[in-house]
């Protein structure tokens, strides 16, 4: 079957910055719904018209992967508002209660710093800004089912492009 949209593909990859430096690798085949919330578009354009067996190397430039960083989506709060443990690499989903930053969209947030008086989050995703280098194989091509068609998605969107929507917090 050819890749056509909507579709669903099966993928292996990895997942390199433009230094060459490993991020991600998906050693298994996983599932995702090309015509849909899944994939970014250059990697779909990449596989549309392709069958079983392709396979490519794609660079993505930060806005065609999660977004440029936006050095407006990084706020201080009062460490009050945390919880005691509270530590770099932690994540809430928005703002907490009381937070004195105003006009922030609703995003996850990573704690990026904590301060005795207040702590730094920083609302975009962990690859924004950064350039991304991705070999792909396609595995398998498949008709996508009506709710997956519905839905945008054949389970959890693994790559969100930063757009004041939430970030995904993690690639798979």
């Amino acid at each position: 079957m050819q890749v056509t949209r909507p579709c669903v593909v099966s993928l292996r990859w990895r997942l390199d910055d433009a230094q060459g430096q490993l991020i991600d690798e998906l050693a298994e085949p996983m599932e995702f719904l090309l015509g849909g919330e899944d994939l970014f578009a250059k990697v779909e354009a990449a596989l549309e018209g392709q069958e079983v067996g392709f396979e490519t190397d794609l660079a993505l430039q930060p806005e065609e992967a999660f977004g440029d960083y936006d050095s407006g989506l990084v706020c201080f709060e009062a460490r009050a508002l945390f919880p005691s443990d509270v530590e770099p690499g932690m994540q809430f989903e928005g703002l907490p209660e009381g937070a004195a930053t105003e006009a922030m969209p609703e995003a996850v947030y990573t704690v990026t710093e904590v301060y005795p008086e207040h702590v730094v989050l920083d609302g975009n995703h962990p690859l924004a800004g950064i350039g991304l280098r991705m070999h792909l194989t396609l595995l398998d091509v498949r008709p996508a089912t009506e709710a997956e068609i519905q839905a945008g998605s054949v389970g959890e969107p693994i790559f969100m492009v930063q757009t004041g929507a939430p970030p995904d917090e993690s690639l798979h």
